[in-house]
């Protein structure tokens, strides 16, 4: 069940919010395998509260830049690779995000450390029932993460 939290300036339509939570959610499936009914939070900030400079790594960032964090269980570097180009592709295709307003930073927690009514987790693999496929990924620590 991972959880994923969107900060953007004030300002944007429920249309782009809907193509940017599409974008990573479809991400998320295709490269975790979860399962499709997760949900996103959206951050919006006044612009007094969004305080980044024009030029961040050395790139020009724009206004309508997106700081996304991830919240799951700890995968390889590889997954994680992955995840973060399936996410900067997925948003430039969807959404219309270029690449250089795509901030993102995962947050790993145990497996332990998630809840919520109604799950069930599988005692043999740790993840959601749900989550067959997951179950079965290598992610360089002889388990899928999740």
């Amino acid at each position: 069940m991972p959880l994923i939290s969107i900060s953007l300036r004030q300002g944007t339509t429920p249309e782009h919010r809907r193509l940017v939570s599409e974008a990573l959610h479809e991400s998320m499936v295709d490269v975790l395998r979860i399962p499709r009914d997760d949900f996103h939070v959206f951050h919006e900030v006044p612009d007094d509260n969004f305080v980044m400079q024009p030029v961040v790594f050395g790139i020009p960032r724009s206004r309508r830049t997106l700081f996304i964090q991830l919240s799951f269980n700890e995968r390889s570097a590889e997954q994680k690779a992955e995840l973060f180009r399936a996410i900067v592709d997925n948003l430039r295709l969807r959404a219309g995000v270029p690449e250089e307003d795509v901030m993102l930073m995962a947050v790993e927690t145990a497996r332990e450390n998630w809840w919520a009514a109604g799950r069930v987790v599988d005692p043999a693999t740790g993840y959601d029932e749900r989550m067959t496929e997951a179950a079965h990924l290598p992610n360089g620590r002889g388990d899928a993460g999740r």
